[in-house]
């Protein structure tokens, strides 16, 4: 029913005119070019554009991680144009559509406790809405289209320059290419944003690709806190999803950045996330991953300040077919900075949980510390639970810890919950539950209720 439905919704909103062509499966300078024009950039954003392309043609697959054999670049369609316009009152935007993003609980979140709220629909930004209060503290919270008119020398500056680089891999090349829709956050000096801000992206097209571009600035000793949601509809065929986040955490500022990521196991999630972190900033990153075919998401932070702090929590799912790799990546090169990355993962049924770490600290981060730790619990005996981490250390004056734990739920823990009138499922449920507890009691309660729901279905579902 659903996929009827979102299909009859893509097809009836797909932009037709004499000027545009067909963006049909694969990608071609043609295609990044219409995708330029479609959006009316300007000429520096398609010379970025085009240089990626180019350095996406020239560069080898990823030899490292996941299988992605079954991802057919070539069958991917790697932007949907629509007629549909960016709307700031949910009655303006087609019910159909809103209709789904009620189904997510997106305008109920907005009207009891958000701050502002974005909802994007394959390629394009559907709806777009801060308070007046944040408005007129001079906080900007924009879709990336409207930014690059609205705000072009800031855009210009920050976007994929000294964050994520055009040719830092491949998926960052294609990333550059092909970025369509995403959201734009500027946070004054000094200005702390109290109500969390909000973007969502569904994607809906069969074989479609997703490549939202995310920009956080918070200047000098602000704060603000951003929740992401993610999701698509389940296919007979693959789709990609690889968006690209950048954060910039200024002298004395924190961004607080929460993603929760269900998509459906046929979408491969290459997704890019890196923070610059200044002196005395604080970056803290928190995901949950359930669903896709295969997962490549490492959150990285660069701490170039003195006193600067990264905290990077995750917790992942993976089921029967499914290879989640995930991790955390913290580059230390100044004194006194600090860092906590702990990672999650819970595997069944044959599915593949994989940690990949990266820690560097430089010869000028003295009196650095780091805490790594990471776990699994396999309900299995055919899941695998792999731990890769990197540790480059390149002074004596630090202090750095790294714990790993693979556990496997074991039949003497199933029949002690069952002496307490538990049945197998609900056991799994009670131990998963504590398991998790520590990245769920982190987000805000509504957000916890949904990832805790989250869970249920993976389990029924692996």
């Amino acid at each position: 029913m659903f996929k009827k439905l979102f299909s009859k919704i893509n097809n009836k909103n797909q932009k037709k005119s004499e000027n545009s062509f067909d963006f049909s499966f694969g990608l071609t300078e043609e295609i990044v070019r219409g995708i330029s024009k479609d959006k009316g950039e300007p000429d520096w954003m398609l010379a970025k554009r085009l240089e990626a392309f180019n350095l996406y043609k020239n560069t080898p697959m990823p030899n490292w991680g996941p299988d992605l054999k079954e991802l057919k670049l070539k069958e991917i369609i790697y932007y949907v144009p629509s007629d549909l316009k960016e709307q700031n009152s949910w009655s303006e935007v087609p019910k159909e559509i809103s209709d789904t993003f009620e189904k997510l609980g997106i305008p109920k979140a907005e009207r009891e406790y958000l701050g502002g709220v974005g909802a994007q629909y394959d390629s394009g930004v559907v709806y777009h809405s801060i308070k007046d209060s944040l408005k007129k503290q001079g906080v900007i919270f924009e879709n990336m289209d409207t930014a690059v008119k609205e705000y072009p020398e800031l855009v210009k500056k920050y976007f994929m320059t000294d964050c994520i680089k055009i040719n830092e891999h491949k998926f960052a090349m294609l990333h550059a290419a092909t970025w369509s829709g995403g959201t734009f956050i500027y946070v004054p000096k000094g200005v702390k944003v109290k109500m969390p801000l909000q973007s969502y992206f569904r994607m809906n097209k069969e074989k479609g690709g997703q490549f939202e571009h995310t920009i956080i600035i918070a200047n000098e000793d602000s704060f603000v806190e951003y929740i992401e949601g993610c999701s698509a509809p389940k296919y007979s065929y693959s789709s990609l999803h690889a968006g690209g986040v950048e954060l910039f955490v200024l002298k004395g500022a924190k961004i607080k950045y929460s993603s929760i990521e269900n998509w459906s196991k046929n979408v491969f999630n290459l997704n890019t996330k890196k923070a610059l972190v200044y002196e005395k900033g604080e970056v803290e990153w928190l995901n949950g991953n359930t669903g896709s075919h295969s997962t490549m998401l490492y959150p990285s932070s660069i701490l170039l300040g003195e006193g600067a702090r990264s905290e990077s929590l995750g917790i992942a799912m993976a089921g029967r077919n499914q290879n989640q790799d995930v991790g955390s990546k913290v580059v230390h090169l100044a004194p006194n900075t600090s860092s906590v990355i702990k990672s999650k993962s819970i595997a069944k049924n044959g599915g593949i949980s994989t940690y990949r770490g990266f820690v560097e600290i430089g010869k000028g981060a003295t009196n650095s510390k780091v805490v790594v730790a990471c776990d699994t619990l396999l309900l299995d005996k055919d899941s695998k639970a792999l731990a890769i981490p990197v540790n480059k250390i390149s002074n004596k004056d630090v202090e750095i810890s790294h714990e790993a734990k693979v556990g496997q739920l074991s039949d003497k823990e199933i029949f002690y919950a069952n002496l307490h009138a538990f049945n197998e499922y609900a056991a799994q449920r009670l131990i998963i539950g504590g398991f998790a507890s520590e990245v769920i009691k982190k987000l805000p309660l509504e957000y916890a209720v949904e990832l805790n729901k989250l869970i249920d279905l993976e389990i029924e579902g692996m």
